[in-house]
């Protein structure tokens, strides 16, 4: 697979993306307290590195998966934070 399909295919994942709302609900939670910051870090680098632990792909390496899991999951938060932020301010 070329690096190209790969990022494709961790954008599209739908684990990757279930896994980033729920960081991201708990961080509503966690908000408060001040530890927000460091659980977004944890969320990126676990889900980043977590789907290609249990679901690899045949013939690519764990670094180049997780490495484009990065990448690829820093939009997705990108976007769900964004989507999150606008909800927020239609509510309120």
């Amino acid at each position: 697979m070329t690096p190209t399909a790969i990022l494709l295919d961790q954008v599209t994942d739908p684990l990757r993306l279930g896994l980033l709302v729920a960081f991201v609900a708990l961080l509503l939670r966690s908000r408060e307290a001040g530890r927000h910051l460091p659980l977004l870090a944890l969320s990126v680098v676990a889900v980043a590195l977590l789907r290609p632990l249990f679901l690899p792909i045949e013939g690519v390496s764990y670094g180049m998966q997780a490495g484009l899991g990065l990448i690829s999951t820093l939009g997705q938060l990108a976007v769900v934070l964004s989507i999150r932020h606008v909800v927020l301010r239609w509510l309120v």
